[in-house]
């Protein structure tokens, strides 16, 4: 599967972007997919993932309540919905599809897109 994130731009703290994430050459909804974020100089982290069918999800603890993960399988797309911004989410995230193991190991992840920098000024 091919993977193609989008939507990073810069948003003042408080503020709310959305990113999308879609997926080609594959049966999208057998993958489950998650979202990462990575700052320079630091690992990537975990931010969010859900089930092919979507009907499960996970949060890290530090975007629970401000963002939500969601997908459209008609349309090939997953999107992170994110609200509330912090000057911390300043990040590139990084969208993945995964097939076994952790959802929030990005070890156990198969593909991943390019990334889109989300910037949160203050």
């Amino acid at each position: 599967v091919q993977l193609q994130a989008s939507g990073g731009g810069l948003v003042q703290a408080g503020g709310s972007l959305r990113l999308s994430c879609a997926a080609s050459g594959g049966t999208f909804s057998r993958y489950g997919m998650g979202w990462f974020r990575q700052v320079p100089g630091k690992e990537r982290e975990f931010v969010a993932a859900i089930s092919g069918s979507g009907g499960s999800t996970v949060y890290a603890e530090s975007v629970k309540g401000r963002f939500t993960i969601s997908r459209d399988n008609a349309k090939n797309t997953v999107y992170l919905q994110m609200n509330s911004l912090k000057p911390e989410d300043t990040a590139v995230y990084y969208c993945g599809s995964i097939t076994r193991g952790s959802w929030s190991s990005s070890s156990s992840y198969d593909a991943w897109g390019q990334g889109t920098q989300l910037t949160v000024s203050s």
